[in-house]
Protein backbone atom coordinates (compact mmCIF):
# COMPACT_ATOMS: atom_id res chain seq x y z
CA UNK A 1 0.00 0.00 0.00
CA UNK A 2 1.76 3.18 -1.32
CA UNK A 3 -0.19 5.57 1.60
CA UNK A 4 -1.48 8.08 -0.82
CA UNK A 5 -4.95 8.72 -1.48
CA UNK A 6 -6.52 9.07 -4.72
CA UNK A 7 -8.60 11.92 -5.37
CA UNK A 8 -12.58 11.35 -5.68
CA UNK A 9 -14.46 13.60 -7.75
CA UNK A 10 -18.23 14.35 -6.52
CA UNK A 11 -22.05 14.02 -8.15
CA UNK A 12 -24.85 14.93 -5.97
CA UNK A 13 -27.55 14.02 -8.15
CA UNK A 14 -30.20 13.75 -5.42
CA UNK A 15 -33.34 15.48 -6.43
CA UNK A 16 -33.13 15.21 -10.27
CA UNK A 17 -35.17 12.21 -12.46
CA UNK A 18 -34.31 10.20 -15.32
CA UNK A 19 -32.27 11.22 -18.05
CA UNK A 20 -30.89 14.24 -15.84
CA UNK A 21 -28.34 12.11 -13.77
CA UNK A 22 -26.87 9.95 -16.49
CA UNK A 23 -26.17 13.58 -18.27
CA UNK A 24 -24.32 14.90 -15.94
CA UNK A 25 -22.44 11.51 -15.15
CA UNK A 26 -21.46 11.59 -18.52
CA UNK A 27 -20.17 15.27 -18.42
CA UNK A 28 -18.28 14.60 -15.40
CA UNK A 29 -17.06 11.34 -16.41
CA UNK A 30 -15.72 13.23 -19.96
CA UNK A 31 -13.76 15.67 -16.77
CA UNK A 32 -12.14 12.71 -15.62
CA UNK A 33 -8.61 11.31 -16.23
CA UNK A 34 -8.79 7.36 -17.14
CA UNK A 35 -8.74 5.53 -13.76
CA UNK A 36 -10.36 8.39 -11.90
CA UNK A 37 -13.04 8.32 -9.27
CA UNK A 38 -16.37 9.45 -9.35
CA UNK A 39 -18.65 9.27 -6.05
CA UNK A 40 -22.03 9.52 -7.52
CA UNK A 41 -25.72 9.88 -4.92
CA UNK A 42 -29.22 9.97 -6.45
CA UNK A 43 -32.13 9.48 -5.30
CA UNK A 44 -34.21 8.41 -8.78
CA UNK A 45 -34.59 4.66 -8.72
CA UNK A 46 -34.09 4.57 -12.47
CA UNK A 47 -30.42 5.21 -11.74
CA UNK A 48 -30.50 1.65 -10.58
CA UNK A 49 -30.74 0.15 -13.94
CA UNK A 50 -29.03 3.26 -16.36
CA UNK A 51 -25.62 3.72 -14.47
CA UNK A 52 -24.24 0.25 -14.23
CA UNK A 53 -26.28 0.06 -18.39
CA UNK A 54 -23.91 2.99 -18.68
CA UNK A 55 -20.73 1.48 -17.36
CA UNK A 56 -21.16 -1.33 -19.16
CA UNK A 57 -21.66 0.55 -22.54
CA UNK A 58 -19.22 2.89 -21.96
CA UNK A 59 -16.45 0.57 -20.39
CA UNK A 60 -16.46 1.91 -16.78
CA UNK A 61 -16.01 0.14 -13.42
CA UNK A 62 -18.65 -0.25 -11.25
CA UNK A 63 -16.72 -0.13 -7.83
CA UNK A 64 -19.79 0.36 -5.12
CA UNK A 65 -23.92 0.15 -5.96
CA UNK A 66 -25.27 0.68 -2.70
CA UNK A 67 -28.68 1.94 -1.09
CA UNK A 68 -27.02 3.40 1.77
CA UNK A 69 -30.64 4.53 3.16
CA UNK A 70 -33.86 3.82 1.85
CA UNK A 71 -34.93 6.27 -1.32
CA UNK A 72 -31.25 6.87 -1.43
CA UNK A 73 -28.49 5.32 -3.99
CA UNK A 74 -24.54 5.48 -4.10
CA UNK A 75 -22.58 4.44 -6.79
CA UNK A 76 -18.40 4.43 -6.49
CA UNK A 77 -17.00 4.51 -10.21
CA UNK A 78 -13.70 4.00 -11.75
CA UNK A 79 -13.19 6.03 -15.48
CA UNK A 80 -12.23 2.93 -18.06
CA UNK A 81 -9.19 3.37 -20.55
CA UNK A 82 -10.05 5.35 -23.84
CA UNK A 83 -10.37 3.10 -26.78
CA UNK A 84 -8.21 4.33 -29.61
Amino acid sequence: MSGVAEEIAYLDARGLRCPEPVMLLHQHMRKLADGGLLDVVATDPSTQRDIPKFCMFLGHEMLIQDCPEEGLFHFLLRKGQRQN
